[in-house]
């Protein structure tokens, strides 16, 4: 399992403002629609929890791919902070102790891996949302294991894949 450095973090941080701003509809809009607004960041936040719980996997072609990403973010990160305003090189980021996924949990990641790979390949789906997945899944990879507000849903969203997988598959007691 990769550890996040503060890079990392940075390149999660910035791919979260990113979208962000993208999404700001205005005052204006926001005020006479708001769960309108709102839905429009449904898929970065559905994508952000699959990056979430992609680095938490342990193993197999999922979680070797989230790995890969996350050191990617580290190292650009790093290099960012480095070259960009003199920061420290490959500076451990805090991190928590991460709930591993059951086996069960881990069912529930790869059905969500062709979930997305489905909504990301239909011809329907507007290039804004295969955007939106996108750059959702790899802030997930970054912040997921990460420390304080930037990492907090990965406990309780690894315990409701836990949860969702043993109910799906039968094994909820």
């Amino acid at each position: 399992m990769q550890i996040v450095t503060f890079g990392g973090v940075t390149i999660g941080l910035l791919l979260l403002l990113w979208a962000l701003i993208q999404w700001w509809p205005g005052l204006k809009p926001l005020r006479k629609d708001p769960a309108g607004s709102a839905a429009a960041l449904l898929p970065f936040l559905f994508a952000w929890a699959y990056g979430v719980l992609a680095i938490l996997t342990v193993g197999g072609l999922v979680g070797w791919i989230a790995d890969t990403a996350l050191w990617i973010s580290n190292w650009l990160g790093d290099a960012a902070l480095v070259w960009g305003v003199g920061g420290n090189p490959a500076q451990r980021g805090p991190t928590v102790a991460y709930l591993p996924l059951t086996q069960t949990g881990g069912a529930v990641v790869l059905l969500l891996t062709v979930v997305i790979i489905a909504i990301a390949k239909r011809k329907k789906t507007p290039a804004e949302v295969r955007s939106s997945l996108k750059t959702g899944a790899w802030c997930g990879i970054c912040l997921g294991t990460s420390a304080g507000v930037a990492g907090f849903a990965a406990v309780p969203l690894a315990q409701a894949a836990n949860w969702a997988g043993g109910a799906l598959y039968g094994l909820a007691g």
